[in-house]
């Protein structure tokens, strides 16, 4: 069984990243394709539009953001089970683009992944 680790985009690839999913709606700015060494660019696993502008990585909405992006990924659950499927079989990293290595989108994501029996990782 892989593990699922989480990293900034615009850290350098390593090889222990294994299969690299980036969790975001949006590509990340200045950063090309080829750059970015993703495997997977996974969108539909991304907070909704309206979710993310109405977060706007403020720190005093995520707690509230937490919630209503579990609440998202409740009925999102292809896109969760994708992931899911390849941890079984190899590392997975979970790429994001924001600032903030803990008020983000992918340490939602990766405790929702964990919560369900998914070994988590933190990296960064």
């Amino acid at each position: 069984m892989g593990t699922v680790h989480i990293k900034r985009i615009y850290a350098s690839p390593a090889p222990e990243d294994g299969f690299r999913v980036l969790v975001d709606r949006l590509w990340p700015r200045g950063l090309s394709k080829e750059a970015a060494h993703v495997d997977l660019w996974l969108k539909e696993i991304a907070p909704s539009q309206a979710l993310r502008e109405w977060f706007g990585h403020d720190p005093a909405h995520f707690t509230e953001f937490r919630e209503k992006y579990r609440e998202e990924l409740d009925g999102n659950p292809e896109p969760v089970a994708r992931i899911g499927a390849l941890a079984k079989s190899q590392d997975v990293t979970l790429l994001y683009g924001a600032r903030d290595t803990r008020i983000n989108q992918a340490t939602v994501l990766a405790g929702y992944l964990a919560d369900r029996g998914i070994s988590l990782v933190r990296a960064d």
